[in-house]
């Protein structure tokens, strides 16, 4: 939590949250512009905590990744995490909605195992269209399952543009399937649990931060340039000519 980042060009941050032995801990991974990633920051408490993401934002920001330049923030459907992002981040925000949450979260609320796989199969057809057609192909599926699953119709529509806005950016194929979900974060997780998986009795919740942090660095030094990396001066222009508002707006 001491790091700085300012001498860093931040262009996209994933953040999503693990938990241990009952407690949360949420953390955040930076990559540059060269395609590498980087740890950014760790914070105890869930995602659904605003108090908890305000804390790690504000940290962020003090430590180099400002609003002084627009940023991806790839995130789960968590509001309060949103929410904070456009608190702390305001118009500098481009927020891309992970993909596999979201169709976990419109399945999850699809009892019919036939009707899940075509729902599923529709959805993923939708995110290789362009924002535009990909939206509109995703309403029509809303509004034929709202007849009689309007749970799964109202979970497929919170937040529908933001699951699109890498191909509003007009990234690469390689760009698009490294920042359209979480994924990215979620591996290094399976190394934090190895690590905290030695720890048979935990005092609170500071020796879980301690040592989800140590799993954490221990997941870093595998860290690997993203697939698509020569093709981050396509993301890096696209932030800085893209328009925030219609982004604004669609949350």
């Amino acid at each position: 939590m001491e790091r700085k980042f300012h001498d860093h060009d931040i262009l996209a941050v994933w953040i999503d949250g693990i938990e241990i032995a009952g407690h949360h801990v949420l953390a955040a991974v930076g990559l540059d512009e060269e395609g590498k990633k980087h740890l950014l920051g760790l914070v105890a408490g869930s995602s659904e905590n605003a108090q908890v993401v305000k804390d790690l934002l504000g940290s962020l920001v003090a430590r180099g990744i400002d609003a002084a330049k627009r940023r991806l923030f790839v995130i789960d459907g968590a509001k309060a995490l949103r929410s904070a992002i456009r608190e702390v981040y305001g118009q500098a925000a481009l927020v891309q909605r992970c993909r596999t949450h979201k169709v976990r979260n419109v399945l999850e609320r699809l009892p019919d195992a036939r009707l899940a796989a075509q729902v599923k199969a529709v959805m993923h057809a939708a995110y290789k269209l362009d924002a535009k057609d990909g939206i509109a192909k995703l309403k029509q599926q809303a509004t034929w399952l709202k007849r009689e699953h309007s749970d799964a119709a109202a979970s497929l529509l919170e937040g529908l543009e933001e699951s699109f806005t890498v191909n509003a950016l007009g990234l690469s194929p390689a760009l698009v399937r490294c920042l359209a979900t979480t994924n990215i974060i979620e591996s290094p997780n399976r190394r934090v649990r190895e690590v905290t998986g030695k720890v048979s009795r935990w005092r609170d919740a500071d020796m879980v931060l301690r040592w989800s942090a140590a799993g954490f660095l221990e997941a870093e030094k595998s860290f690997r340039r993203i697939q698509g990396y020569r093709e981050l001066w396509i993301l890096k222009t696209a932030l800085r000519g893209a328009r925030a508002e219609p982004m604004r707006k669609a949350a």
